[in-house]
């Protein structure tokens, strides 16, 4: 599977809810597989659907970081329903933009909602490292990556 890279426009748009009934048939399964794996060979800790080349809005984690953390590591549908204020920023890379490494402020702690690849709404919490990867995939199926935000704080 390529990895979609900058300019290509759908990572500038967001992404297609996805069907409940879809998800629980298992069409879904394919995808999730064929994104783990991209994921995993391009070294990477997170892959949104967009980065792949697929209008949907879903992405996929490292296994190892969902296990530490007790999560699913396909999230489908995501939605980040809460920010808390306390902040840090920490220099993040992109499969989508090769070599571009950029300072990027994200908020230490969150709150998610999302589907799993079983069609169970799940509500969780994250902070650290793994809300930072979170943040960042929502951020792709809402067609923004850090180049973008990396703008808005030369901007401020």
């Amino acid at each position: 599977m390529e990895i979609t890279k900058i300019p290509n426009k759908l990572l500038a748009k967001k992404m297609e809810k996805i069907a409940i009934d879809d998800i629980k048939k298992g069409q879904l399964s394919w995808l999730i597989s064929d994104m783990r794996v991209a994921m995993v060979e391009n070294n990477g800790v997170g892959l949104a659907a967009n980065q792949a080349s697929k209008d949907l809005s879903i992405f996929v984690i490292d296994k190892k970081l969902a296990e530490e953390n007790n999560v699913p590591d396909a999230f489908i549908n995501p939605e980040i329903t809460e920010y808390s204020k306390e902040s840090d920023e920490i220099e993040e890379g992109c499969l989508s933009i090769p070599g571009y490494w950029v300072p990027i402020k994200r908020s230490k702690k969150i709150k998610i909602k999302a589907i799993d690849e079983n069609g169970n709404k799940i509500k969780l919490k994250a902070r650290g490292f793994l809300a930072r990867v979170l943040q960042h995939e929502t951020d792709h199926l809402n067609g923004i990556t850090i180049k973008n935000r990396s703008a808005e704080i030369s901007k401020s």
